[in-house]
């Protein structure tokens, strides 16, 4: 099985992406993201602390692990705000690869504001960032950004932090098939059997946080994500039976005993 997750320039042995917000303390972070066997954690610039070295900061307590960062512009509302973030940000650490999201609704749903992502999205690709966006789960929309030079789409599975899952699953497989970057379902994941499922509907990835940072053993809920993500992603390359509305018997009838 292929687990390379290729964005852009950048490779992963692992299709799991994590958050880094929600925890208790960044040990624990640590601990359950090693726990999930993920390569790339996402966090806020100003987690990052790219100001002041006297504070705890999240890159040293990831130090000598193979772990990337993935800065996002959370809290970010339009378009500027976001190209500033990130130039601010590449300019301090070197990081390229990043999550672009530009909050549209900030009050209720964090629902992203799509036309302001993809003119953040043109700006960025042409200064040389590999961009994973934040987005609906409009396929339109999808291909749009991808079309702005979005290095993969990361459509909301339903509203970010609320654990209730993939709510719209034909809209995931219309946008893998709109697309031909990787698709990463992000927001609304609560246990790992929506991970299981997102992989299962051809996604190349799935992005958590709350669910593990939230649930009551972190550690375990992230290796139960880390081997759902696996076997979501063989389930779907297996190729699943098609849905039948009548049983098929299992065992053939051929030479049974007549009475």
């Amino acid at each position: 099985m292929d687990n390379i997750l290729k964005i852009g320039k950048y490779e992963l042995g692992s299709r799991l992406i994590v958050g880094s917000g929600k925890y208790k303390d960044f040990q624990t972070t640590k601990e359950a993201t090693l726990a999930s066997g993920s390569e790339l954690i996402t966090v806020a610039v100003r987690r990052l602390n790219i100001t002041n070295p006297d504070q705890e900061n999240l890159r040293d307590t990831f130090a000598g692990t193979n772990v990337k960062f993935l800065p996002n512009s959370a809290g970010c509302v339009t378009a500027e705000e976001a190209i500033t973030t990130f130039r601010l940000t590449r300019e301090a650490t070197g990081i390229d690869l990043i999550k672009l999201e530009v909050i549209g609704d900030t009050q209720k749903t964090l629902y992203p504001d799509v036309i302001e992502t993809i003119k953040a999205c043109e700006i960025l690709s042409k200064e040389g960032f590999t961009i994973m966006a934040y987005t609906s789960d409009d396929p339109i929309m999808a291909k749009r950004l991808e079309d702005a030079g979005a290095h993969a789409i990361m459509p909301l599975a339903a509203p970010i932090g609320s654990g209730l899952g993939i709510q719209n699953p034909y809209n995931i497989v219309f946008i893998r098939e709109a697309v031909s970057v990787p698709v990463i379902v992000d927001a609304g994941i609560g246990c790992a059997s929506d991970a299981a499922y997102a992989m299962e509907l051809g996604a190349a990835g799935v992005l958590t946080n709350t669910a593990i940072a939230q649930a009551q053993n972190p550690m375990f809920m992230a290796e139960a994500m880390k081997h759902a993500v696996i076997a979501g992603r063989m389930s779907y390359l297996s190729g699943r039976i098609p849905k039948r509305p009548y049983a098929t018997a299992s065992s053939p009838i051929d030479g049974m005993i007549q009475f």
